[in-house]
């Protein structure tokens, strides 16, 4: 279970960058996430709730946008969306030779503070 880390990692970052600017509270932290994180939001969002207790993030909402996993084909360079990163056709030539172009990332996109 690595939404534990992942979820005081995200807190960590939100508080710090926070009281680095002089705000008093967080309302809200916005994360990307690629779907090849595989992380399960009901816990990330239980370990959130209970992380951000004490902190001036308490009450806080956490917003996770979920990136969907895509693929570049490096014969005809046309993207494309997948359900899973593996063997892939290209769906417009059907070259084989892929690259990823989104589905890994994990990132505090922006937080709102008061």
């Amino acid at each position: 279970m690595h939404e534990l880390g992942l979820t005081q990692s995200i807190l960590d970052i939100a508080v710090e960058h926070a009281v680095k600017n002089g705000a008093a509270k967080i309302s809200q932290v916005n994360v990307k996430a690629g779907e090849m994180t595989a992380i399960v939001e009901d816990s990330m969002q239980f370990f959130f709730e209970y992380l951000a207790g004490d902190t001036i993030a308490a009450g806080a909402q956490l917003v996770i946008e979920h990136v969907p996993i895509v693929i570049r084909c490096l014969q005809c360079g046309k993207e494309s969306e997948v359900e899973q990163l593996d063997i892939y056709t290209c769906p417009h030539c059907g070259e084989h030779a892929v690259e990823l172009v989104s589905g890994r990332e994990f990132f505090v996109d922006s937080i709102e503070v008061e």
